[in-house]
């Protein structure tokens, strides 16, 4: 498993230099002078003409990239236009607050996707199967951002039960340890705030788990189907074994490689596609950050922004071909 690991981390090198390309090619060609976006539209054109000297902007196009890519490999992922701040230091606690807003909605996800998939494969064709297929399909077929209003619509205005944006009430805050709020009030012991962060986190994990959490269901049905009319299913049932044990124990596990092909990749598009859901509850995320960057024209935060989800998509596939081996054994790694 070793020489493999060190061939796919090897892989991950030209991926993330096509990401680069492409993304460099596509935000240049983005109509709009950065230099413009700062200075405002009364700006004289020498003050714009020194602006983009000093960024380099007036640079050709292929130098700019090959200087960003060096600036890569050491390291430094360059400095904000908007801000004048280094990007390595602004972008962690971005990611930070995506990392925990996804992996919380993927554990919704995973949790009830599968449950529910099992459930429908388990009393195929009854009512509890057509409930859940029916919902499943709605979950993939809602758009986010409507989820998300009729969510801020109903138990934050209406019940008042819930608040409706942000990670922290506005009088509160969080000492930046981690800068992943979950893990800082626990360490500081801080109860109550955890509680507050806990209450933040749900409405939009719950909207960002719903799509993922239809489709993980409809893959465990449809995997699920397929094993429990296995023949040494019909053996363990023919030795009086309990259903729930048969299903959850064995039917399960070799069921789940398929499932877990699809948790992979929708944490991957979870990490890099919270945009909506960040924007709608005002989540302080990565995708957000680069949002907030593209309407100024800061292509360093643009370039850095995506890199660092592409990177995290690609270690996301990385880990889940790893994972393949642990779970079935007869899977060989060359």
């Amino acid at each position: 498993m070793l020489s493999y690991s060190i061939k796919r981390l090897l892989m991950l090198i030209p991926v993330l230099i096509g990401m680069t390309l492409i993304v460099f090619g596509i935000i240049h060609a983005i109509p709009g002078n950065p230099a413009q976006t700062i200075l405002g539209t009364k700006a004289t054109p020498e003050a714009i003409h020194n602006l983009n000297q000093a960024l380099g902007l007036d640079q050709p196009w292929y130098i700019q990239y090959f200087t960003y890519l060096k600036n890569i490999f050491s390291g430094n992922l360059g400095t904000s236009i908007q801000d004048n701040m280094p990007i390595a230091r602004e972008i962690w606690p971005h990611l930070a607050a995506t990392i925990e807003l996804s992996f919380v909605a993927m554990v919704i996800a995973v949790v009830v996707g599968i449950n529910a998939g099992i459930i429908s494969a388990w009393k195929q064709n009854s009512a509890l199967d057509y409930s859940a297929m029916i919902l499943a399909l709605i979950g993939v077929s809602m758009p986010i951002f409507w989820l998300g209003l009729l969510e801020q619509w109903l138990f934050s205005v209406k019940l008042n039960w819930l608040p409706s944006i942000g990670r922290l009430d506005i009088v509160s805050t969080v000492r930046p340890i981690t800068n992943l709020y979950l893990i800082d009030t626990l360490i500081e012991g801080q109860f109550s705030q955890f509680w507050m962060v806990v209450r933040h986190l749900i409405l939009p994990a719950i909207a960002l788990a719903t799509i993922p959490t239809a489709i993980i269901a409809r893959m465990t049905r449809s995997s699920m189907l397929e094993v429990l009319k296995s023949d040494y299913i019909r053996t363990t049932k023919a030795k009086g074994e309990r259903m729930g044990l048969i299903v959850y124990k064995y039917a399960l596990k070799n069921a789940f490689i398929p499932i877990l092909t699809v948790i992979g990749l929708q944490t991957g598009l979870m990490l890099g596609g919270a945009i909506l859901t960040e924007t709608i509850f005002g989540w302080p995320g990565i995708g957000l950050y680069v949002y907030n960057a593209i309407q100024y024209r800061d292509y360093p935060v643009i370039q850095s922004g995506i890199l660092v989800i592409a990177f995290l998509f690609v270690m996301v596939n990385f880990v889940t071909d790893l994972l393949y081996g642990l779970i079935d054994p007869r899977i060989k790694y060359r």
